[in-house]
């Protein structure tokens, strides 16, 4: 198992209050669901509480990785290079509780709509996304320093080399259209 060194961890407020009061106005606004506002709460109340023990966002050298799952567990690990926008969300009832959410997305899911993972209730969200972008760009100017540098020159004895393995490539070619005409 490859060992990474975590760059920096997200740390997240339990969103909670969020969920439990996102289903209830829901529930409520269906006239018909409240009364399975008595036991549909508490169910989500108890089930969020688990899940937040149990999610973890980390910033790896190279890569975002997020865990998360009680009995399902799910792990992600998304190469820095492949995320196109980390973006923060904060709708009218998440700002009533002090939650923000980031919202990852990357450049091979076109057409999926929405975003690859979402995490609500990071505690702040704009630092960490900063953080994550900051990274991203470190590699990105690494990698265009390295590709710009001059290409030393070949010595002679591997340009004699790839001659020969060249000519061993053309002989085969060769040897395998005579089989094909006959």
């Amino acid at each position: 198992m490859r060992q990474d060194v975590i760059l920096r961890q997200a740390e997240f407020d339990s969103a909670v209050k969020y969920f439990v009061l996102s289903i209830g106005i829901g529930l409520g606004c269906t006239i018909v669901l409240i009364p399975l506002l008595v036991i549909i709460l508490p169910i989500v109340y108890i089930v969020k509480t688990i899940e937040y023990k149990h999610i973890e966002c980390s910033l790896l050298e190279r890569s975002l990785r997020v865990r998360k799952g009680v009995f399902n567990k799910i792990e992600k690990t998304i190469p820095l290079d492949k995320i196109t926008d980390l973006g923060v969300n904060q709708g009218p009832i998440m700002r009533f509780c002090g939650v923000e959410a980031i919202a990852v997305e990357t450049a091979g899911q076109s057409g999926m709509g929405g975003a690859l993972v979402n995490l609500v209730g990071v505690r702040n969200a704009k630092d960490f996304r900063d953080a994550v972008l900051d990274r991203r760009e470190e590699l990105a100017e690494g990698k265009s320093s390295t590709s710009s540098a001059p290409v030393p020159a070949s010595s002679p004895e591997s340009q004699d080399a790839s001659v020969e393995l060249i000519r061993e490539i053309r002989d085969t070619l060769s040897r395998i259209e005579s089989k094909l005409e006959r």
